[in-house]
């Protein structure tokens, strides 16, 4: 048996099959890894030691009686934002370091009927309100193949901890570009679904209308793996799809002769540096190469405004959502003032980091009196916009094509004293947040850094609404087409 923190899960599944190894074998091999490494990745801010060996043995049991399933005994995380029954969901944020959920989110129900053993919960941008996971309240993350970078945000914590091999694979969560960015910049695959796809109950809001939950995974067969676990209709989430849903491996043909692939010109610009452009052509011609029927300049007028329309709707929820946190319910309390009003604005102040204050601020402005038209209701009509636009061109094309960022991942504290600098690393991904598409990244090589060290990038492929198996099946067989899969960082 190769490293186990090396497997895929149909790796790590083949050999539970085989009995050549066990579930409680891979998750103390993965608390192992995690014990070695974390302290320079930072990717964990809960290791679930006890439980994820319960967990281990409860699926060997099952496992020995011939039942289960594909991911029954894997070691998995999950992003710090979904609701773990028992075990602390902190959001990156001091104002809920303490808080242990009552409940189980959705996602984590199904990965418990699945089987699947969850290691813990991983670092994040706080309340999922960042590029870089610098907005953590605890600790940054590091990424994998460049320490001194970062992995991507807001759910860097999952990308990293697949990327060098604490977890086999991992949950994040996608209001802007959250699980595709930072696996681009990890050199790992990361599918947001179709929004209403996966459920979103028991996921501490940050956008209502844009948040989804997704897979961070090594390969595409591992993506819909995880996929088929956690996906489908849940009552208590009014948005989740009243759709059947289909067993997503079974689109990994190999085959996509004849699929139509239409490029964004807004997501593979002019004026990129010549090693990135490099990416997106080289992609382009593996997908060509294969059968599928690629056209360059599609164009999507309305992505122009697509990082103004973002910063006005995704605040406004934030700012509605967050106001739940008031130190009465549940979490941090500032209880020292003369006043109810006092510890309010206290517990606010001292239990909410800058970046998520900033955001309360724009959302706050935008919807209230006065504003409320100017600019929420504007954002409104140009997300309208943005669909239709989406929507047009996926009639034309299976699917559409280009970067997932402008550029490798960048140096820790690069972008900390410039936000707009770092919203500008989600122009690529927010749109399909905006239009509700389902996206998919994918490793798609490397450029050099100013020390000569191997950065990932990545490209992204986008689908019609519940299309999530045509991106699998080309993803598929994009990868199988080239080693990108294979790397993985010297950690």
């Amino acid at each position: 048996m190769s490293e186990p923190h090396g497997l895929t899960a149909h790796e790590a599944r083949d050999l539970l099959e085989r009995r050549e190894t066990t579930s409680r074998e891979l998750t103390q091999a993965s608390l192992d890894r995690i014990a070695a490494v974390d302290d320079k990745i930072g990717a964990f801010l809960t290791v679930a030691t006890d439980e994820a060996l319960a967990q281990a043995d409860a699926a060997d049991e099952r496992l020995h009686r011939g039942e289960g399933g594909p991911l029954t005994g894997i070691p998995l995380a999950v992003k710090d934002n979904m609701c773990t029954r028992g075990i602390r969901t902190t959001c990156g944020s001091r104002i809920l370091e303490e808080f242990v959920p009552p409940y189980d989110a959705h996602v984590i129900e199904r990965l418990n009927e699945a089987g699947a053993v969850l290691l813990g919960k991983t670092n994040m941008d706080e309340f999922a309100m960042g590029s870089s996971v610098e907005h953590s309240a605890f600790h940054p993350t590091h990424n994998p193949w460049a320490l001194d970078r970062v992995p991507g945000g807001s759910s860097g914590g999952s990308a990293a901890a697949v990327a060098c091999g604490e977890a086999v694979v991992a949950l994040g969560s996608d209001t802007g570009g959250s699980i595709r960015q930072p696996a681009a910049f990890c050199g790992v695959v990361g599918l947001k679904p179709t929004y209403g796809r996966v459920s979103r109950y028991g996921l501490v809001a940050f956008g209502s209308s844009l948040d989804q939950i997704g897979p961070l995974t090594k390969d595409v067969e591992d993506c819909a793996l995880l996929l088929n676990a956690v996906a489908g209709q849940d009552l208590r989430d009014a948005t989740s799809a009243p759709l059947d849903v289909p067993d997503f491996t079974a689109a990994l043909t190999g085959d996509i002769a004849g699929l139509k692939i239409g490029v964004v010109s807004d997501y593979v610009p002019e004026g990129l540096d010549p090693a990135v452009r490099g990416i997106a052509d080289s992609a382009v011609k593996q997908l060509e190469g294969l059968g599928a029927e690629v056209e360059w300049g599609v164009e999507l007028p309305s992505t122009a405004h697509a990082l103004a329309c973002y910063y006005i709707i995704a605040p406004s929820e934030a700012s509605a959502n967050l106001a739940r946190y008031d130190g009465v319910k549940y979490g941090y309390s500032y209880t020292e003032g003369e006043s109810m009003w006092e510890n309010m604005d206290k517990t606010r102040q001292f239990g909410f980091g800058d970046e998520v204050k900033r955001r309360i601020m724009l959302g706050t402005y935008a919807l209230s009196s006065g504003y409320y038209d100017a600019y929420y209701l504007k954002a409104l009509q140009v997300r309208t916009l943005i669909r239709r636009e989406f929507e047009a061109a996926l009639e034309r094309y299976d699917l559409l094509f280009g970067l997932v960022t402008p550029t490798p991942a960048f140096a820790l504290g690069e972008k900390t004293d410039d936000p707009y600098e770092m919203y500008l690393n989600d122009i690529f991904t927010m749109p399909a947040n905006i239009a509700g598409l389902p996206a998919l990244s994918l490793p798609a090589g490397f450029v050099d850094g100013p020390a000569g060290e191997r950065l990932p990038m990545g490209v992204q492929l986008l689908a019609k609404p519940f299309d999530e198996a045509a991106l699998l099946r080309a993803g598929h067989a994009y990868e199988q087409s080239t080693s990108w899969r294979d790397q993985r960082p010297a950690v």
